[in-house]
């Protein structure tokens, strides 16, 4: 699946997971999932691969630049708006 959660809510990615757990409960499936989204990279017993830095390597979902991103804004979104606001005034924000 090509970032399925492009159409999906929150709501709707934790529903996806669900029936993902399902399907390989009762069949010999294997998924391959190219993803942004955090919530979906939660999924037990996945490997992660970031082809981050120019190389294809394993990765935990806590070194992941969108987990980050995502814990970030909803831990400081103060912070993370300095940052974007900062970017229109020409700079470049580092909002990892």
């Amino acid at each position: 699946m090509d970032e399925p959660e492009s159409a999906l809510s929150p709501q709707r990615q934790l529903a996806l997971l669900v029936r993902m757990s399902n399907l390989l409960k009762t069949a010999s499936v294997q998924f391959i999932v190219a993803t942004h989204s955090p919530i979906l990279m939660t999924f037990p017993g996945a490997s992660i691969l970031s082809l981050d830095q120019g190389k294809l390597q394993d990765v935990s979902l806590e070194e992941t630049s969108h987990y980050h991103i995502t814990r970030g804004i909803l831990e400081e979104p103060e912070r993370y708006w300095r940052h974007l606001q900062s970017a229109e005034e020409g700079e470049d924000p580092d909002v990892t």
